[in-house]
């Protein structure tokens, strides 16, 4: 049985250190969002206006406005301000830190009031159609960060002609939204309005997925391989799934 010691990973996510597994797991709304963020390799200056888009429940921000000393905004349509402002004041990021409910496309923000935008395992939601980037990046000063993770093929669903019957029946259509780096590297650039698009695989994404997983369930007092995620992530075994890593610059 895994245990919330073998989310300690001293040696590939030292800065997830920081946090107890424990308020980790507390905050679980998808894989571990910690080792998510630290493989974006953010490159972020102090004092920085950063907007954590599609926030969850809070860790992400904490880990951005302790980790790289920035003022962040806590954006999310799922979970309500009020729930995310207890998990920040509690984490001591309150003065730092605002949460606030809002919905992807329709964001109550100035046009380039942000040095830098970053969504973890929230982009997939809304992100993949072909005029949101010219939407987001209205937000974002020139020069300023875009980065975001979300879950990722190592082949292209169109190209396969079907969903595979294993994500079919755990996620239906909506893995129509999980593409490949070279998917996201091309939709980014042929738009004009950013530079400098890096995309890659998050390194051994499945099985850092399957680790988070069977960690939950585990303390849960469930099989990992019962429920659909289970036995979608038992079934690929790091053939198909992982995460889109992207970053890129929007143009001066």
């Amino acid at each position: 049985m895994a245990s919330l010691e073998d989310l300690i990973r001293p040696e590939r996510y030292p800065r997830s250190l920081n946090y107890d597994p424990a308020w980790v797991v507390s905050l679980d709304m998808g894989p571990h969002p910690l080792w998510l963020l630290e493989n974006l390799d953010l490159d972020l200056t102090p004092g920085a206006r950063v907007l954590d888009l599609g926030a969850g429940r809070g860790a992400t921000s904490v880990f951005l406005a302790k980790e790289y000393d920035v003022e962040v905004v806590a954006a999310d349509w799922w979970t309500p301000a009020e729930e995310v402002q207890k998990v920040l004041d509690a984490a001591g990021v309150g003065s730092s830190v605002t949460a606030v409910r809002a919905e992807a496309h329709d964001l109550p923000f100035e046009p380039e009031s942000f040095d830098a935008i970053v969504s973890v395992d929230a982009f997939e939601y809304f992100g993949t159609d072909d005029h949101y980037l010219g939407y987001l990046t209205r937000f974002l000063r020139p020069g300023g960060t875009l980065a975001v993770a979300t879950p990722g093929m190592t082949k292209e669903i169109r190209t396969l002609g079907a969903i595979p019957h294993y994500i079919a029946e755990c996620v239906g259509w909506e893995a129509l939204a999980w593409h490949t780096p070279g998917w996201w590297k091309q939709s980014w650039e042929l738009t004009g309005l950013v530079e400098d698009v890096k995309a890659r695989l998050q390194p051994d994404g499945w099985a850092d997925w399957w680790l988070w997983h069977d960690v939950t369930c585990s303390l849960r007092g469930e099989d990992p391989h019962a429920g659909s995620v289970g036995r979608m992530l038992a079934a690929d075994g790091g053939q198909m799934l992982s995460f889109t890593l992207l970053t890129a610059r929007k143009k001066a």
